[in-house]
């Protein structure tokens, strides 16, 4: 007897294991976002809306029976949980080290603390990333280590989007079609979700099947750009990442931190932070020379009770630089 009940997979023991009962059954899952917009959604797919997508993705990594894919994130995250079913179904051996493996699922950032602290591991590997944008430099450092490279642009709700070998040779992930209204990246696919668990959301399409999660871009002779997730702050010279700052103070806070460039006379940006409990202003910027190089950290700081949020649920950076200027934070 096949249910609709949707499972929740991060709720059960063994959530790859636990795919497989649901694709079984003909059950529907559910899937938590990451909620940094501040508002965390649940996901509700169909398992084919991701088996549906695993032999092309076979293609496109070379991922067989043979291969020993390392996925160090947490399953919480939709791209490492989908790593890791993807592995299973494929037979591939998940392993434990980058040593031991044959391919890699790394975030961005992950992959740049690699590259720094050991890239001979890399050589012969082939690396699959995503999460933020990979740039022309870090693909040429994943280049000179010897490594395989892919990078792909989604979201939890649409799936893959986009693939290619770093951030500005992104093409449509096959069977997908991109296109852009209004510079809005507008998706249909065979490998989108059914929508939220809470009735508070919807997402947002059209009657012919074309659906957008509000991320900026564009669509240029097949290329797809995505310029709707904030890439980089330029300061005295030096570009820094904001999803990296974040990604390093959010585990010291007890509230929600977001980050943003302020523009500065002589340095061009300086790196502000606004945070959502009262206590973190001080105590973040006690902690971040710690855990931050001199470039990220954060010149001007900000408590306000709530981020921002867009019509669809990310953070409203433009209302944040609003509320510095309002607020007259000193540099």
């Amino acid at each position: 007897m096949r249910s609709s009940e949707p499972l929740d997979l991060l709720a059960t023991e063994d959530p790859v294991a636990a795919f497989g009962g649901a694709e079984r059954a003909g059950r529907p899952l559910a899937l938590p976002t990451s909620g940094t917009s501040g508002r965390p959604r649940t996901i509700i797919r169909s398992t084919a809306s991701w088996t549906g997508s695993f032999l092309a993705v076979d293609e496109l990594t070379g991922i067989d029976g043979s291969s020993r894919v390392w996925v160090p994130g947490p399953l919480t995250a939709t791209m490492n949980l989908f790593a890791s079913v993807h592995a299973r179904w494929a037979g591939a051996t998940l392993v434990a080290d980058l040593e031991a493996a044959t391919h890699a699922h790394l975030t961005p950032t992950a992959l740049l603390r690699v590259l720094d602290t050991r890239p001979v591991e890399l050589a012969g590997r082939h690396l699959v990333v995503a999460g933020d944008r990979v740039d022309d430099e870090t693909r040429d450092r994943v280049r000179a280590a010897g490594a395989g490279l892919s990078h792909y642009y989604g979201a939890a709700e649409t799936s893959f989007v986009a693939w290619g070998a770093h951030a500005e040779a992104l093409r449509p992930f096959p069977g997908v079609e991109v296109e852009t209204r209004d510079g809005e990246l507008w998706v249909r696919s065979p490998h989108l979700a059914d929508g939220y668990l809470e009735t508070e959301h919807t997402l947002r399409g059209d009657a012919d099947g074309w659906v957008t999660v509000g991320d900026r871009g564009e669509v240029v002779a097949g290329s797809v750009h995505v310029h709707g997730r904030e890439g980089g702050i330029t300061t005295a010279g030096a570009t820094v990442r904001i999803a990296e700052i974040e990604h390093t103070l959010r585990p010291h806070a007890s509230g929600e931190v977001a980050v943003i460039g302020l523009p500065h006379p002589d340095l061009g940006e300086v790196v502000a932070a606004a945070v959502t409990h009262p206590r973190d202003v001080r105590h973040l910027a006690a902690v971040a020379p710690s855990v931050l190089p001199p470039a990220q950290r954060p010149r001007r700081w900000l408590h306000i009770d709530a981020l921002p949020l867009t019509a669809h649920d990310k953070v409203d950076r433009a209302t944040l630089r609003t509320a510095f200027a309002t607020a007259r934070v000193p540099a």
